[in-house]
């Protein structure tokens, strides 16, 4: 299999499918990278340990400070004590919730955290638009799409014809 439907078929799986941790996993939240495809976690009711990113997940899916994934235990660990078995999206951590599955450890951390998000995004939009327009529905919010950095932002705007340009450098003379 090619390293493109490799990536393919992992983007796909981690995207689509929702998921729910059986009796063995747990959801835990990524706190730090430690290098090497080691990521530090905790757990909700605070117990902070190493998980190990499978190679199936690496160069083809990226996890940072705060995210959720559902991770094995490995048993035989001593500072290793779990893998990763599945990254958590918003989509996802929104289903488990819906679902009851969502650690009540956890709970509070993404409500307090969106209250402040919406409050910036009001704020923020609010200031160059009349009060009686309807802010966007949560489907087209695209505030959690990834933005490269190291990319500039070009500004593209249309340029007068050249017809134009020359009619008016006529007129002028």
């Amino acid at each position: 299999m090619s390293q493109a439907t490799k990536r393919k078929h992992v983007v796909k799986e981690a995207m689509g499918d929702f998921v729910t941790p059986t009796e063995t996993q747990q959801i835990v939240k990524v706190i730090g990278s430690r290098g090497n495809n080691l990521h530090e976690a905790v757990t909700a009711q605070g117990e902070t340990f190493l998980v190990s990113m499978p190679t199936k997940f690496r160069k083809n899916l990226w996890i940072k400070r705060g995210d959720y994934v559902i991770v094995d235990p490995i048993e035989e660990g001593e500072k290793v004590k779990a893998e990763i078995s599945f990254i958590l999206y918003k989509d996802h951590i929104q289903h488990l919730q819906k679902q009851q599955h969502w650690p009540e450890g956890f709970m509070e951390e993404p409500s307090e955290q969106d209250k402040t998000d919406k409050q910036q995004e009001k704020e923020d939009g609010m200031e160059g638009k009349d009060e009686d327009e309807d802010t966007s529905d949560s489907e087209d919010d695209e505030s959690d799409l990834f933005v490269n950095t190291n990319r500039s932002n070009y500004q593209y705007s249309e340029s007068e014809d050249e017809e134009d340009v020359e009619e008016e450098e006529e007129d002028s003379e």
